[in-house]
């Protein structure tokens, strides 16, 4: 696939003084740079996934490793299609990634030892004993993970505590925790350490890395995203492909996923479905939504035009 367009998925934790400075200073040069998606800003660093042309991401790159606290920043990529973000969004945040932990934890002070893609696969084909743990949402893991790794039962982040438990059996195994970019081990792997894991470690880079390095080799299924793109694979067309993921509907082979039609859906409204369903079900996630979704545009036909459908 040629495309003029990359993404970039970075973070760094790093002291930052004056972070609503830095915001406005920031929004300029993505502004200058045409770049949309989100950027989280706090005192202790930066974390961010960006969208823009080839060659204003990689001015974007070279601007920011400039600055000192960036300069060994790094920078995933990955090939977009313009369409990954609608808008540029730059916030200040309390943490870069909200985790909510009594006594946050410092990634600088203490967090687990950074393991490598390459490292990983070694690993992954030898003889030794270890055990990889996906620090990611159940609905990211639901279309993507390691092969044999341990999907915690997460609903966000911040369950990571009460998740803890599950996880108690370990403490005395080598651990390998892994997320999208690695932002989220940083603080999860030191959480760990804390909590009286001996050895552990993290992906450095976070999966997407793995899955650039080797695609369909260990890593099952497709990467979710947070973006347009909803999910994302390399090399997807390979017969090596598998497809981990299962319709809500007929419980089949299925990656893709939607959002109930009924913007008023009290359900979880994010699911996957296989095409014959999706298209047999209209949208819906279930016929109450079908049927309280054509309730209202009868009653209120305006509001179809009010909530934007």
């Amino acid at each position: 696939m040629n495309s003029r367009f990359n993404v970039l998925l970075f973070y760094k934790y790093t002291k930052i003084s004056d972070p609503e400075e830095f915001r406005v200073e920031h929004l300029k040069l993505c502004e200058k740079l045409k770049l949309k998606g989100r950027i989280i800003i706090a005192s202790e660093g930066i974390n961010g996934t960006v969208e823009g042309t080839i060659k204003n991401t990689e001015k974007y790159i070279k601007t920011l490793t400039k600055d000192e606290r960036f300069s060994d920043i790094h920078f995933k990529k990955s090939i977009g299609d313009g369409k990954a973000f609608p808008k540029l969004s730059i916030k200040v945040r309390e943490e870069i990634v909200s985790a909510h932990l009594n006594n946050d934890k410092n990634p600088k002070k203490l967090t687990g030892n950074y393991i490598t893609p390459e490292q990983l696969h070694g690993l992954i084909h030898s003889e030794k004993k270890f055990f990889i743990i996906d620090m990611r949402n159940d609905f990211e893991h639901a279309v993507g993970y390691f092969k044999n790794s341990i999907l915690a039962p997460f609903k966000n982040f911040r369950d990571l505590p009460m998740v803890l438990p599950v996880l108690d059996s370990l403490k005395n195994e080598t651990i390998i925790t892994v997320c999208t970019g690695g932002v989220r081990c940083e603080k999860a792997s030191g959480f760990l350490i804390q909590s009286g894991f001996r050895e552990v470690y993290q992906l450095f880079g976070g999966i997407v890395s793995y899955m650039e390095k080797y695609p369909n080799e260990d890593f099952l299924g497709t990467l979710y995203t947070f973006d347009g793109r909803v999910t994302m694979g390399f090399n997807l067309a390979a017969p090596e492909h598998v497809i981990v993921g299962k319709c809500k509907f007929c419980k089949g082979s299925a990656e893709k996923y939607y959002d109930c039609k009924n913007i008023h859906c009290k359900r979880k409204r994010h699911f996957i479905s296989c095409d014959k369903c999706i298209d047999k079900n209209i949208g819906f996630c279930n016929q109450i939504c079908q049927k309280s979704s054509n309730l209202e545009s009868i009653l209120q036909p305006s509001s179809r035009i009010y909530f934007g459908i």
